[in-house]
């Protein structure tokens, strides 16, 4: 007869290592493995800084070459709202971007996949895309949608969004084995089943391997729509506004919210990489 109780879990051997764990139940090993990845780059960007810092004090360079990062930080924190302000604005129209993008891109690549000849279509489409400058595309852009309207730079953001998510993901689709689809027609799957339970979870890695690249390239991309034109307010707004004022250690502070921008916008889609990949059995 088989045993229903289950045995209660035999206590560790004497001299084993117990299993140590925080306060509030974070394994001290996994924050050590995390302070050991970021060691490396921090302390190249420490460096960096430094020679930096260096080399504007022995050489004398005028802050209209470039200022020194002590001088950009203090800039930086003395107008801290107006940064905020300009990176919301910009945060914003980059978001948008990277979510209609995101979403139109899956989809093309989902269709794309399931239908050959929209494949052989799509890819001289892409191409095109994928070698306009974002220079010449604003300024066109704003005199189709007119001058003050945010739309513009949302639009800019999401084809330059639409390009690295629609081939990342395609390619992720094209990975996904016959065999796996054949078991799923064996149990009379339909094809959005087998789109849903097969196709869409192989590819997870591949999309957002696409998404990372798009997440830096949506801040970019905004950031240039906004240099070129349109609406006051944005990074890339406040950057112009400031270089041509010659206050360039201002506008080398608004250029640092920008880099800060950027990298949230790649923590969040990496930290939704790892979060979509652990529950989707991804690699």
């Amino acid at each position: 007869m088989s045993r229903i109780v289950q045995d209660p879990p035999a206590a560790p051997a004497a001299g084993a290592p117990a299993e140590t764990r925080g306060a509030a139940g974070i394994d001290p090993g996994r924050l050590s493995g995390l302070g050991r990845h970021l060691a490396a780059p921090l302390l190249l960007g420490a460096a960096a800084l430094l020679v930096w810092q260096g080399a504007v004090w022995v050489l004398q360079i005028e802050p209209f070459i470039v200022p020194g990062p002590l001088a950009i930080a203090e800039a930086f924190a003395g107008n801290l709202a107006n940064v905020l302000g300009a990176a919301v604005v910009t945060g914003v129209n980059a978001a948008v971007g990277l979510v209609v993008g995101a979403l139109l891109g899956v989809a093309a690549a989902v269709a794309a996949a399931a239908v050959p000849v929209l494949d052989r279509l799509a890819a001289p489409l892409v191409v095109a895309l994928s070698v306009i400058p974002i220079v010449a595309l604003a300024p066109v852009l704003y005199t189709m949608f007119g001058a003050d309207q945010q739309a513009t730079r949302q639009i800019v953001a999401g084809i330059a969004v639409f390009i690295p998510v629609y081939v990342n993901s395609l390619r992720g689709f094209r990975q996904v084995k016959p065999v796996h689809r054949d078991l799923m027609r064996s149990y009379a799957a339909g094809k959005w089943q087998i789109t849903r339970s097969v196709t869409l979870p192989s590819a997870v890695p591949y999309m957002f391997t696409g998404l990372r690249i798009a997440s830096s390239l949506a801040v970019v991309s905004a950031l240039i729509a906004e240099y070129f034109g349109g609406p006051v307010g944005g990074l890339g707004k406040s950057v112009t506004s400031a270089a041509s004022s010659s206050n360039y250690t201002l506008a080398w502070a608004y250029v640092l919210g920008a880099v800060l921008l950027g990298l949230l916008f790649y923590a969040v889609t990496a930290a939704l990489e790892k979060y979509f990949s652990r529950h989707t059995g991804g690699s």
